[in-house]
């Protein structure tokens, strides 16, 4: 270790040097902003835990448990691609783009964040009236970029009149699912997972699908039964029907968080590029 610290003290330092410091900075934390976000934050979360045990197993001399640590990181470096396989498509997707340097941006105030809720509130209360099947997503702390990416993309502010004309039945996005991300609406017509769940296996594709990507993120799934005009509310896998206006709206306020993604571009557009 000294002679470590003692190489990198004589080292000369040129412009080149930082330069080239510089830009690996910049590209990891690049990639950092890309899984952001994304179920790759908490794989990442794992393989950290794993690193740290596999070390304390070292130090503490024990063995089995050492050696059964290594064999799995050694496992983990031939399913990293296959884990990682979305997050680095979109990587490459980007930098093919030109997008790669994408900025977002975490902000939500509380007076928003009412606002959002309840435009959503009552949308679904209109949908649900005039039996209109919907499917509303809200993101929270694990991203949805996969499953934008399936539908189109919009980057529309969260209202009433946008929501229920989004499920006008033969329109062009009625059909699938629309994923809100803050107070916007990131895409429509998304394809989402199909649930396996016991309880939904009776339901049609919609409920199963609202449930579906509830047991891959945590985010929230409003289903509009278009039979019934019941309304559903799916969060970490499970179904919660029958409710009504002010049920949902305690339940979306408790669950969601203040902060949620918005895009450089549109606060940009916003402040009309001021500084």
């Amino acid at each position: 270790m000294l002679d470590w610290l003692q190489a990198i003290h004589l080292a000369p330092f040129s412009i080149i040097s930082i330069l080239d410091i510089i830009i690996v900075a910049l590209v990891l934390y690049k990639l950092m902003m890309v899984i952001r976000g994304t179920r790759a934050v908490q794989l990442i979360k794992g393989i950290v835990v794993l690193i740290v045990a596999t070390t304390v197993s070292s130090w503490l001399q024990l063995d089995t448990i050492n050696w059964l640590l290594r064999q799995t990181m050694t496992a983990l470096v031939v399913a990293l691609p296959i884990v990682f396989q979305p997050e680095l498509r979109r990587a490459l997707e980007k930098l093919g783009r030109g997008r790669f340097f994408d900025r977002s941006l975490l902000i939500l105030k509380e007076e928003d964040k009412s606002r959002m809720i309840n435009e959503v509130v009552r949308a679904v209360q209109v949908l649900s009236k005039n039996n209109l099947g919907a499917l509303i997503v809200i993101e929270r702390v694990t991203g949805l970029k996969e499953y934008i990416d399936t539908g189109t993309r919009i980057d529309g502010l969260v209202s009433l009149e946008f929501l229920t004309n989004l499920f006008v039945p033969k329109t062009p996005l009625h059909d699938g699912a629309c994923i809100i991300q803050g107070d916007r609406v990131a895409a429509a017509g998304c394809f989402l997972p199909l649930s396996d769940a016991e309880q939904v296996q009776e339901l049609g594709s919609r409920h199963r699908a609202g449930v579906g990507i509830t047991e891959y993120s945590d985010a929230l799934t409003i289903i509009v039964s278009e039979e019934t005009g019941t309304i559903s509310l799916a969060q970490e896998g499970k179904l919660h029907k029958l409710l009504d206006e002010n049920v949902l709206k305690q339940r979306l306020t408790a669950a969601l968080p203040l902060q949620a993604t918005t895009s450089l571009a549109s606060i940009w557009k916003k402040t009309g590029g001021r500084k």
